[in-house]
């Protein structure tokens, strides 16, 4: 696999990550006032998750893919 593959393979997977982290933040949030103090977690998660695919994303588009 060359590394434009792995890359895109790794976007790829950190994207579904981080949409699913997106929708479990939402999720918690239609359930409010209930699961109140798992925000900051779920929240730092989603945060993570969306700065590990920006940079895939910037290592992607260096490496010219």
């Amino acid at each position: 696999m060359s590394d434009i593959e792995t890359i895109k393979a790794a976007v790829k997977k950190l994207n579904a990550q981080a949409t699913q982290l997106k929708m479990d933040l939402h999720d918690l949030s239609e359930d409010l006032p209930i699961g109140w103090e798992k925000i900051p977690e779920v929240a730092e998660k989603t945060f993570s998750a969306y700065q590990q695919l920006t940079e895939a994303r910037k290592q992607l588009a260096a490496a010219g893919g």
